[in-house]
C-alpha cells in the first residue's frame, strides 16, 4: 500500500512541475504514465489479494 501511495505522490509532483514550468511538458506526460501504471498495479494487486485460501479445520 505504501508503494501505491508513493507512486501517486511522485505522479502528482511530476504533473505539477510539468504543468507549471515552461519547456517541461514531458514531466507532465511522465507523471500521467506513472499514475496509469500505478492504477493498473493497484487493480491487479487488489483483485488477486481478495482470493485468499482458507485452511479448513
Amino acid at each position: 500500500m505504501s508503494l501505491f501511495l508513493f507512486l501517486v505522490l511522485v505522479a502528482l509532483v511530476l504533473g505539477i512541475i510539468g504543468f507549471a514550468a515552461h519547456g517541461l511538458f514531458y514531466l507532465l506526460i511522465i507523471g500521467v504514465v506513472v499514475l496509469l501504471a500505478d492504477l493498473v498495479y493497484a487493480a491487479v494487486r487488489f483483485r488477486r489479494g481478495g482470493r485468499k485460501h482458507r485452511v479448513a479445520r
